[in-house]
């Protein structure tokens, strides 16, 4: 590539919200999840456009012209997640990974916010839940509901004590299998994978089981 076409190229990236936001990462996986936080943004306030670059390239121009409309959307979007935690459907750390998000793409792109008003509202990322384990009856009951995926969330949960929120991250690939004379005894979990706050849990050897059957169901009906 001549210099001509270098500079092109150069002066084309710096205009281009998407590409100068996607720069500022350098692993894959920590892309994809950052563009995947910044599009829930997008869709949740209603920002036009037919790809995730349109919807930055809109959402950037009407920042950079209107910051009170900037700092309205952001902090409506970020209030719904918020009430999400408190439901203890998502942990305080799973917000604040938006809000790392959208800091990002702002900071990137010249967007001027007051993040030291909004980070002063969001909770406190934890560790650890304070919810009570379920009785016996209670699993019992939610086990015998007639949908084929109960069994499998309702042991993997119970087993390995994950949060809600911790669904939308997992995926097959993050449970392993632990074997003793080749026989699966329990599985190790990754909970929220590739996030700040990932950590490794343990599911039963009943808990894998259920999800295994699950996703051969999903297979046989793809």
């Amino acid at each position: 590539m001549n210099k001509t076409r270098l500079s092109e190229s150069l002066e084309s990236t710096l205009e281009d919200p998407y590409a100068i936001f996607v720069f500022a990462m350098n692993a894959a996986q920590t892309r994809e999840k950052y563009i995947t936080r910044l599009d829930r943004l997008f869709h949740l306030i209603n920002v036009q456009g037919n790809t995730i670059q349109e919807r930055c390239r809109s959402f950037a121009e009407i920042a950079k012209k209107d910051n009170k409309w900037v700092l309205n959307n952001i902090l409506k979007f970020l209030q719904i997640y918020k009430e999400r935690v408190e439901r203890k459907e998502i942990s305080g750390a799973t917000l604040r990974n938006y809000v790392k998000t959208i800091k990002l793409f702002c900071e990137m792109n010249e967007i001027l916010i007051p993040w030291k008003k909004i980070t002063r509202g969001l909770p406190r990322g934890r560790k650890f839940a304070d919810d009570r384990s379920p009785t016996t009856e209670e699993i019992q009951t939610l086990i015998e509901y007639p949908d084929r995926r109960i069994k499998s969330i309702v042991y993997t949960m119970c087993s390995s004590g994950i949060r809600l929120g911790a669904w939308d991250y997992l995926r097959w690939g993050h449970i392993i299998p632990i074997k003793r004379e080749n026989k699966i005894v329990a599985a190790k979990i990754r909970v929220y994978a590739e996030e700040d706050e990932e950590y490794f849990g343990f599911i039963t050897q009943e808990a894998y089981n259920e999800l295994q059957k699950w996703m051969t169901y999903r297979k046989s009906n793809v």
